[in-house]
């Protein structure tokens, strides 16, 4: 699953005017850790394996926040396959996590 969010030059030129570097890069990192931490508890327990492969990255020097499960069976999870249902647990941590980071993002304008 991969986001694409249009018009970040405007939204870009506006936070240059409005907030340092840092401040973007302190919402990028707070937001993506709460994604994890929600990812994280939502997904499924058997051994506990898929848990603890959900890994947090911070790239292009602190602007971007990737969130990611790494056990190899977490999409058939997350989807469920035709023998199982789907248990989703990445798409809900994302879906409120893009509110708050939305949120964090206005604030800084303002």
């Amino acid at each position: 699953m991969s986001v694409k969010i249009t018009g970040l030059d405007v939204i870009s030129r506006y936070l240059k005017e409005q907030a340092t570097d840092s401040d973007i890069k302190r919402v990028i990192l707070q937001n993506t850790s709460e994604m994890q931490n929600k990812a994280q508890r939502k997904a499924a327990v058997d051994t506990g394996n898929m848990r603890r492969m959900i890994e947090m990255d911070i790239r292009d020097n602190g602007f971007t926040g990737i969130v990611k499960a790494s056990a190899g069976y977490s999409g058939y999870v997350e989807w469920g396959t035709r023998f199982m249902t789907a248990q989703p647990f990445m798409r809900p941590s994302f879906n409120s996590q893009i509110i708050q980071l939305e949120k964090d993002m206005k604030r800084l304008m303002k």
